[in-house]
């Protein structure tokens, strides 16, 4: 997915960590839009036509869809376009190395979810002819959700499983407790915020620090305004978020940095979310009730 994966299983059998490999390339396979052959590359060319697509991808649209509206359009999936023109063309390892290109048209707002039908029942998907999808924002921690949740049913007493940013929890931590989940500083590797402990949930992390390039000499990053189709500098340069699911975190994390910091913790904290908020000058704000899970 673009990232590191860190799976842990706490006495499971070991073939475990083979299945979870196993099946975290199954779910990229379905959900990159950088393999012709995914899922939903198909669903963005088949844009304007219905397509019936895996339980497991139209759970994942369905929930990007959903996070729209939850979420007034903060996250939204139809940023793939926007994407593609900043310069996120291609996978972040081909980007980096690559030299500035020129942007190939003005930005423009995101489309929205508002046209995308539904029909739960066929698991049939139809986008407008205008719409391509990106699920990158949300993609990873559904899986670390799928994942994690696959290696309890199995038999393992506890499992931990991270990609990227989004690390979820289940079941006994290393010692037969609660797990511990760094939260690293974007300012300094190797340096942690703050370590939570959870039993059940989700530790999840948005930054706009990590992936970035130049386009135009100017610096491009990951996280898009949807209302503008531009990179969104906030005064905020990292979100982490605590929640039961690590889909959820993914999403209110990007809303959250979206909103800024005043705004983006209140957004939280209405939420019933809990996480801080790291702002370009180096301020760290805690969200209501991390102390609860603060070690």
């Amino acid at each position: 997915m673009g990232t590191e994966v860190h799976v842990v299983v706490v006495d499971g059998d070991p073939g475990l960590l083979d299945r979870a490999r196993a099946a975290i390339e199954r779910l990229e396979a379905k959900w990159s839009r950088f393999r012709p052959t995914s899922e939903l590359s198909q669903l963005n060319r088949a844009a304007g036509r219905t397509c019936i697509v895996s339980i497991e991808t139209f759970e994942l649209v369905n929930l990007a869809v959903q996070a729209w509206y939850l979420t007034g359009g903060r996250f939204d999936p139809t940023v793939h376009d926007a994407l593609v023109d900043a310069g996120y063309d291609r996978t972040f390892r081909e980007i980096a190395p690559a030299p500035s290109s020129r942007r190939a048209s003005s930005p423009v707002p995101a489309p929205g979810c508002a046209a995308i039908a539904l029909a739960p029942s066929v698991r049939a998907v139809t986008l407008p002819a205008s719409i391509a999808l990106d699920l990158g924002g949300i993609g990873k921690g559904r899986a670390a959700d799928l994942v994690a949740t696959d290696l309890i049913a199995a038999g393992a007493a506890g499992a931990s499983v991270g990609i990227g940013g989004d690390v979820r929890v289940m079941g006994a931590g290393l010692d037969g407790g609660a797990w511990e989940v760094g939260v690293e500083s974007p300012f300094d590797e190797g340096t942690d915020l703050a370590t939570l402990a959870l039993a059940d949930g989700a530790v999840v992390t948005s930054t706009r620090l990590f992936r970035t390039w130049q386009r135009d000499g100017i610096r491009q990053h990951h996280l898009i305004d949807p209302s503008t189709g531009s990179p969104a500098w906030t005064g905020v340069a990292a979100v982490t978020v605590v929640a039961g699911q690590a889909a959820t975190g993914e999403v209110m994390a990007k809303a959250a940095y979206l909103a800024g910091a005043d705004e983006g913790a209140a957004l939280l904290a209405a939420a019933g979310l809990t996480g801080l908020l790291v702002e370009d000058t180096g301020a760290v704000r805690r969200v209501d009730n991390l102390e609860v899970y603060a070690r």
